[in-house]
Protein backbone atom coordinates (compact mmCIF):
# COMPACT_ATOMS: atom_id res chain seq x y z
CA UNK A 1 0.00 0.00 0.00
CA UNK A 2 1.53 3.38 -0.99
CA UNK A 3 1.77 6.08 1.51
CA UNK A 4 -0.40 9.28 1.09
CA UNK A 5 1.01 12.66 1.39
CA UNK A 6 -1.79 15.29 3.54
CA UNK A 7 -1.49 19.21 3.28
CA UNK A 8 -2.22 19.34 7.14
CA UNK A 9 -1.20 23.02 6.84
CA UNK A 10 -4.18 23.60 3.93
CA UNK A 11 -7.82 24.47 4.61
CA UNK A 12 -10.07 26.62 7.37
CA UNK A 13 -9.45 24.27 9.96
CA UNK A 14 -5.79 23.33 9.87
CA UNK A 15 -3.76 21.52 11.05
CA UNK A 16 -6.19 20.38 13.70
CA UNK A 17 -8.95 18.76 11.64
CA UNK A 18 -6.31 17.49 8.84
CA UNK A 19 -4.13 15.93 11.35
CA UNK A 20 -7.32 14.05 12.91
CA UNK A 21 -8.81 13.17 9.50
CA UNK A 22 -5.33 11.49 8.91
CA UNK A 23 -5.82 9.91 12.47
CA UNK A 24 -8.78 8.36 11.65
CA UNK A 25 -7.76 6.97 8.60
CA UNK A 26 -5.18 5.29 9.50
CA UNK A 27 -6.75 3.83 12.32
CA UNK A 28 -10.01 2.68 10.20
CA UNK A 29 -8.29 1.87 6.78
CA UNK A 30 -4.62 1.14 7.85
CA UNK A 31 -3.41 3.63 4.90
CA UNK A 32 0.18 5.17 5.95
CA UNK A 33 -0.18 8.89 5.30
CA UNK A 34 2.99 11.29 5.16
CA UNK A 35 1.55 14.59 6.85
CA UNK A 36 3.18 17.83 5.19
CA UNK A 37 3.26 21.33 7.05
CA UNK A 38 4.77 22.81 9.89
CA UNK A 39 6.49 19.46 12.67
CA UNK A 40 6.26 21.05 15.87
CA UNK A 41 1.99 21.60 15.26
CA UNK A 42 1.47 18.17 13.66
CA UNK A 43 3.76 16.70 16.16
CA UNK A 44 1.42 18.47 19.42
CA UNK A 45 -1.69 17.02 17.75
CA UNK A 46 -0.60 13.59 17.09
CA UNK A 47 1.12 13.61 20.88
CA UNK A 48 -2.59 14.86 21.97
CA UNK A 49 -4.19 11.92 20.68
CA UNK A 50 -1.53 9.23 21.26
CA UNK A 51 -0.08 8.58 17.88
CA UNK A 52 3.09 10.21 17.63
CA UNK A 53 4.95 6.70 17.62
CA UNK A 54 2.15 5.38 15.19
CA UNK A 55 4.41 3.67 12.53
CA UNK A 56 1.99 4.26 10.19
CA UNK A 57 2.25 8.20 10.20
CA UNK A 58 5.29 10.28 9.08
CA UNK A 59 5.79 13.87 9.75
CA UNK A 60 7.41 15.85 6.46
CA UNK A 61 8.38 19.27 7.32
CA UNK A 62 7.16 22.29 5.23
CA UNK A 63 7.85 26.16 6.67
CA UNK A 64 5.33 27.90 4.29
CA UNK A 65 1.62 27.98 3.18
CA UNK A 66 0.32 28.83 0.43
CA UNK A 67 -2.94 31.20 1.58
CA UNK A 68 -6.61 31.05 -0.18
CA UNK A 69 -6.18 34.91 -1.02
CA UNK A 70 -2.91 34.15 -3.10
CA UNK A 71 -2.35 33.83 -6.88
CA UNK A 72 -1.66 30.12 -7.19
CA UNK A 73 1.05 30.40 -9.75
CA UNK A 74 2.67 33.07 -8.23
CA UNK A 75 2.97 31.57 -4.99
CA UNK A 76 3.76 28.40 -5.95
CA UNK A 77 6.64 29.75 -7.39
CA UNK A 78 7.64 31.94 -4.61
CA UNK A 79 7.06 29.48 -1.97
CA UNK A 80 9.33 26.63 -2.72
CA UNK A 81 8.79 25.22 0.78
CA UNK A 82 4.78 25.60 0.99
CA UNK A 83 3.29 22.50 2.57
CA UNK A 84 1.13 21.69 -1.13
CA UNK A 85 4.43 22.28 -3.43
CA UNK A 86 6.55 19.84 -1.16
CA UNK A 87 3.29 17.46 -1.17
CA UNK A 88 3.27 17.40 -4.80
CA UNK A 89 6.84 16.91 -5.01
CA UNK A 90 6.98 13.71 -3.08
CA UNK A 91 4.42 12.55 -4.92
CA UNK A 92 6.72 13.29 -8.47
CA UNK A 93 9.58 11.31 -6.59
CA UNK A 94 7.55 8.46 -5.95
CA UNK A 95 7.72 8.70 -1.98
CA UNK A 96 3.85 8.88 -2.25
CA UNK A 97 1.55 7.73 -4.26
CA UNK A 98 -1.46 10.58 -4.38
CA UNK A 99 -1.62 14.15 -2.53
CA UNK A 100 -4.55 15.39 -0.46
CA UNK A 101 -4.66 19.13 -0.56
CA UNK A 102 -7.54 20.72 0.92
CA UNK A 103 -7.42 24.24 0.95
CA UNK A 104 -7.17 26.62 -2.39
CA UNK A 105 -8.02 24.92 -5.36
CA UNK A 106 -6.12 26.76 -7.63
CA UNK A 107 -2.86 25.78 -5.79
CA UNK A 108 -3.42 22.26 -5.79
CA UNK A 109 -4.18 22.45 -9.31
CA UNK A 110 -0.86 24.11 -9.87
CA UNK A 111 0.62 22.27 -7.85
CA UNK A 112 -0.79 18.95 -8.99
CA UNK A 113 0.88 20.53 -13.19
CA UNK A 114 3.93 21.75 -12.09
CA UNK A 115 4.78 19.56 -9.38
CA UNK A 116 3.56 16.28 -10.07
CA UNK A 117 3.41 16.92 -13.90
CA UNK A 118 1.11 16.13 -16.27
CA UNK A 119 0.37 12.40 -18.06
CA UNK A 120 2.48 12.38 -21.54
CA UNK A 121 -0.65 13.31 -24.01
CA UNK A 122 -2.76 14.94 -21.67
CA UNK A 123 -3.07 18.88 -22.40
CA UNK A 124 -4.84 19.91 -19.18
CA UNK A 125 -5.48 17.63 -16.39
CA UNK A 126 -9.34 17.67 -15.12
CA UNK A 127 -11.28 18.19 -11.86
CA UNK A 128 -13.69 15.37 -11.45
CA UNK A 129 -16.61 15.94 -9.14
CA UNK A 130 -18.99 13.35 -7.52
CA UNK A 131 -22.34 15.01 -7.65
CA UNK A 132 -25.66 13.14 -5.97
CA UNK A 133 -28.19 11.67 -8.52
CA UNK A 134 -31.64 10.83 -8.01
CA UNK A 135 -30.85 7.21 -8.40
CA UNK A 136 -28.99 7.13 -5.56
CA UNK A 137 -25.59 7.21 -6.70
CA UNK A 138 -23.18 9.87 -8.10
CA UNK A 139 -22.69 11.61 -11.44
CA UNK A 140 -19.52 12.61 -12.25
CA UNK A 141 -18.80 16.28 -13.80
CA UNK A 142 -15.64 16.74 -15.59
CA UNK A 143 -14.23 19.59 -15.54
CA UNK A 144 -15.22 21.55 -12.52
CA UNK A 145 -12.60 23.92 -12.89
CA UNK A 146 -9.00 23.65 -13.58
CA UNK A 147 -9.48 24.49 -17.52
CA UNK A 148 -11.44 27.29 -18.67
CA UNK A 149 -9.75 27.50 -22.33
CA UNK A 150 -11.47 24.13 -24.09
CA UNK A 151 -9.97 22.40 -27.28
CA UNK A 152 -11.94 19.99 -29.10
CA UNK A 153 -9.18 17.64 -27.48
CA UNK A 154 -9.82 18.88 -24.21
CA UNK A 155 -13.33 17.72 -24.01
CA UNK A 156 -12.42 14.18 -25.52
CA UNK A 157 -9.34 14.04 -23.07
CA UNK A 158 -12.19 15.19 -19.94
CA UNK A 159 -14.48 12.01 -21.46
CA UNK A 160 -11.58 9.46 -21.40
CA UNK A 161 -10.59 10.49 -18.13
CA UNK A 162 -14.05 10.47 -16.58
CA UNK A 163 -14.32 7.18 -18.32
CA UNK A 164 -11.48 5.78 -16.90
CA UNK A 165 -12.27 6.95 -13.31
CA UNK A 166 -15.86 6.11 -13.42
CA UNK A 167 -15.06 2.26 -14.70
CA UNK A 168 -12.03 1.91 -12.60
CA UNK A 169 -12.70 3.51 -9.47
CA UNK A 170 -16.44 3.59 -8.96
CA UNK A 171 -16.81 0.61 -10.26
CA UNK A 172 -19.28 1.36 -12.68
CA UNK A 173 -19.93 -0.99 -15.59
CA UNK A 174 -20.32 0.37 -19.48
CA UNK A 175 -20.48 3.91 -17.67
CA UNK A 176 -22.68 6.31 -19.70
CA UNK A 177 -21.01 9.40 -21.01
CA UNK A 178 -22.69 12.56 -22.05
CA UNK A 179 -21.69 15.90 -23.05
CA UNK A 180 -22.76 19.05 -21.53
CA UNK A 181 -24.68 20.69 -24.15
CA UNK A 182 -27.72 23.19 -24.25
CA UNK A 183 -30.07 20.49 -26.34
CA UNK A 184 -29.70 16.64 -27.09
CA UNK A 185 -29.25 17.25 -30.63
CA UNK A 186 -25.94 16.42 -32.28
CA UNK A 187 -26.15 20.14 -33.81
CA UNK A 188 -26.69 22.21 -31.06
CA UNK A 189 -23.98 24.12 -29.01
CA UNK A 190 -21.19 26.45 -30.02
CA UNK A 191 -19.16 25.41 -33.05
CA UNK A 192 -16.43 23.87 -30.25
CA UNK A 193 -18.79 21.36 -28.36
CA UNK A 194 -20.52 20.50 -31.92
CA UNK A 195 -17.29 20.11 -33.56
CA UNK A 196 -16.11 17.77 -29.86
CA UNK A 197 -19.82 15.78 -30.43
CA UNK A 198 -18.73 14.94 -33.49
CA UNK A 199 -15.30 13.88 -32.05
CA UNK A 200 -16.56 11.89 -29.51
CA UNK A 201 -19.26 9.86 -31.85
CA UNK A 202 -16.64 9.24 -34.05
CA UNK A 203 -14.35 6.92 -31.96
CA UNK A 204 -14.63 3.87 -30.51
CA UNK A 205 -12.24 3.75 -27.78
CA UNK A 206 -14.57 4.48 -25.07
CA UNK A 207 -18.37 5.07 -25.01
CA UNK A 208 -20.29 7.65 -25.70
CA UNK A 209 -24.01 8.45 -25.01
CA UNK A 210 -25.13 11.88 -27.13
CA UNK A 211 -25.52 15.50 -25.42
CA UNK A 212 -26.77 15.82 -21.71
CA UNK A 213 -28.53 18.83 -20.63
CA UNK A 214 -28.18 20.33 -17.62
CA UNK A 215 -30.97 18.68 -15.79
CA UNK A 216 -29.75 15.69 -17.10
CA UNK A 217 -26.74 15.70 -14.12
CA UNK A 218 -28.97 15.16 -11.06
CA UNK A 219 -31.31 12.72 -13.04
CA UNK A 220 -28.59 9.63 -13.36
CA UNK A 221 -29.47 8.87 -16.50
CA UNK A 222 -25.48 9.50 -17.45
CA UNK A 223 -22.23 8.19 -15.26
CA UNK A 224 -20.13 10.75 -16.46
CA UNK A 225 -20.82 14.46 -17.64
CA UNK A 226 -17.77 15.65 -19.99
CA UNK A 227 -17.82 20.14 -19.88
CA UNK A 228 -14.63 23.01 -19.68
CA UNK A 229 -13.51 24.21 -16.66
CA UNK A 230 -15.75 27.31 -16.54
CA UNK A 231 -18.97 25.50 -17.62
CA UNK A 232 -18.45 23.05 -14.71
CA UNK A 233 -17.85 25.24 -12.52
CA UNK A 234 -20.22 27.65 -12.77
CA UNK A 235 -22.74 24.27 -12.51
CA UNK A 236 -21.09 23.57 -9.27
CA UNK A 237 -21.62 26.94 -7.25
CA UNK A 238 -25.08 27.17 -8.64
CA UNK A 239 -26.26 23.71 -7.94
CA UNK A 240 -24.28 24.23 -4.32
CA UNK A 241 -26.39 27.91 -3.79
CA UNK A 242 -29.63 26.07 -5.10
CA UNK A 243 -29.15 23.84 -2.47
CA UNK A 244 -28.82 26.44 0.15
CA UNK A 245 -31.83 28.26 -1.09
CA UNK A 246 -33.79 25.23 -0.90
CA UNK A 247 -33.01 24.85 2.62
CA UNK A 248 -33.49 28.75 3.72
CA UNK A 249 -36.79 28.08 1.99
CA UNK A 250 -37.69 24.85 3.91
CA UNK A 251 -36.53 26.36 7.19
CA UNK A 252 -38.27 29.33 6.51
CA UNK A 253 -41.52 27.21 5.64
CA UNK A 254 -41.32 25.58 9.03
CA UNK A 255 -40.70 28.65 11.35
CA UNK A 256 -43.70 30.84 9.90
CA UNK A 257 -45.99 27.52 9.28
CA UNK A 258 -47.18 27.39 12.87
CA UNK A 259 -47.60 24.08 15.25
CA UNK A 260 -48.23 21.91 12.41
CA UNK A 261 -45.64 22.97 9.80
CA UNK A 262 -43.10 22.14 13.18
CA UNK A 263 -44.60 19.02 14.41
CA UNK A 264 -44.30 17.68 10.06
CA UNK A 265 -40.66 19.03 10.12
CA UNK A 266 -40.32 17.29 13.61
CA UNK A 267 -41.89 13.86 12.38
CA UNK A 268 -39.90 13.91 8.65
CA UNK A 269 -36.68 14.71 10.14
CA UNK A 270 -35.29 11.48 10.77
CA UNK A 271 -36.38 10.62 6.80
CA UNK A 272 -34.61 13.44 5.39
CA UNK A 273 -31.39 13.11 7.34
CA UNK A 274 -31.20 9.35 6.22
CA UNK A 275 -31.73 10.27 2.55
CA UNK A 276 -30.89 13.20 1.82
CA UNK A 277 -28.12 14.68 4.24
CA UNK A 278 -25.79 11.97 3.66
CA UNK A 279 -25.41 11.90 -0.20
CA UNK A 280 -25.18 16.20 -0.08
CA UNK A 281 -22.44 15.85 2.18
CA UNK A 282 -19.24 16.55 0.24
CA UNK A 283 -17.66 14.87 3.64
CA UNK A 284 -19.47 11.77 2.46
CA UNK A 285 -16.66 11.38 -0.51
CA UNK A 286 -14.08 13.52 0.67
CA UNK A 287 -12.24 15.58 -2.33
CA UNK A 288 -12.66 15.65 -6.14
CA UNK A 289 -9.66 14.00 -7.84
CA UNK A 290 -7.56 15.94 -10.36
CA UNK A 291 -6.80 13.49 -13.24
CA UNK A 292 -3.98 13.19 -15.88
CA UNK A 293 -1.28 13.98 -13.60
CA UNK A 294 1.35 11.52 -12.87
CA UNK A 295 -0.36 10.04 -9.45
CA UNK A 296 -3.26 10.58 -7.47
CA UNK A 297 -4.10 14.54 -6.28
CA UNK A 298 -7.49 14.70 -4.45
CA UNK A 299 -8.78 18.21 -3.92
CA UNK A 300 -10.61 18.83 -1.15
CA UNK A 301 -13.32 21.73 0.26
CA UNK A 302 -11.40 24.48 2.33
CA UNK A 303 -13.92 23.65 4.83
CA UNK A 304 -12.89 20.41 4.98
CA UNK A 305 -12.86 18.40 8.82
CA UNK A 306 -11.56 15.46 10.00
CA UNK A 307 -14.40 13.47 8.42
CA UNK A 308 -14.15 14.50 4.52
CA UNK A 309 -10.49 14.48 5.47
CA UNK A 310 -10.43 10.52 6.10
CA UNK A 311 -12.49 10.01 3.48
CA UNK A 312 -10.08 12.18 1.02
CA UNK A 313 -7.61 9.40 1.71
CA UNK A 314 -9.20 6.62 1.25
CA UNK A 315 -10.61 7.87 -2.45
CA UNK A 316 -6.21 8.55 -3.05
CA UNK A 317 -5.78 5.05 -2.00
CA UNK A 318 -8.51 3.96 -4.45
CA UNK A 319 -6.70 6.04 -7.34
CA UNK A 320 -3.20 4.46 -6.52
CA UNK A 321 -4.84 1.15 -6.62
CA UNK A 322 -5.81 1.26 -10.14
CA UNK A 323 -3.08 3.08 -11.49
CA UNK A 324 -4.94 5.61 -13.36
CA UNK A 325 -1.80 7.05 -15.26
CA UNK A 326 -1.04 3.92 -16.30
CA UNK A 327 -4.58 3.37 -17.79
CA UNK A 328 -4.94 6.64 -19.08
CA UNK A 329 -1.52 6.53 -21.32
CA UNK A 330 -2.63 3.07 -22.48
CA UNK A 331 -6.35 4.44 -23.44
CA UNK A 332 -4.62 7.16 -25.49
CA UNK A 333 -2.42 5.64 -27.03
CA UNK A 334 -5.20 3.36 -28.42
CA UNK A 335 -7.41 6.31 -29.56
CA UNK A 336 -3.80 8.11 -31.28
CA UNK A 337 -3.77 4.46 -33.19
CA UNK A 338 -7.12 4.42 -34.41
CA UNK A 339 -6.82 8.43 -35.21
CA UNK A 340 -3.85 7.83 -37.46
CA UNK A 341 -5.62 4.63 -39.28
CA UNK A 342 -8.74 6.89 -39.73
CA UNK A 343 -6.74 9.67 -41.33
CA UNK A 344 -4.75 7.13 -43.43
CA UNK A 345 -8.06 5.11 -44.99
CA UNK A 346 -9.56 8.53 -45.19
CA UNK A 347 -6.20 9.66 -47.31
CA UNK A 348 -6.49 6.52 -49.36
CA UNK A 349 -10.13 7.06 -50.25
CA UNK A 350 -9.45 10.65 -51.68
CA UNK A 351 -6.32 9.46 -53.56
CA UNK A 352 -8.40 6.58 -55.29
CA UNK A 353 -10.73 9.40 -56.14
CA UNK A 354 -8.60 11.64 -58.01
Amino acid sequence: MEKIAVDAMGGDFAPLEIVLGSIQAVREFKIPVVLVGDKEQILTILKNNHEENNPLIEIHHASEVIEMGEHPGLAYRKKKDASVSVGARLVRAKECGALVAPGSTGAAVTAGLLGIGRIKGIERPAILTPIPNEKGRYTYLIDSGASAQPKVETYVQNAILGYIYASKVAGIKNPRIGLLNIGEEDTKGSPLVTEANKVLQNQSIIPFSGNAEGRDIMTGEFDVVVTDGFTGNVVLKFGEGAGKLVKTLLKDAVTKGGIRAKIGALLLAPALKKYLAKPMDYAEYGGAPLLGVNGGLIICHGASKAKAIKNAIRMAEDVCKENLDKVVTETLAQLNESTKAESEEEKSVTDKEI
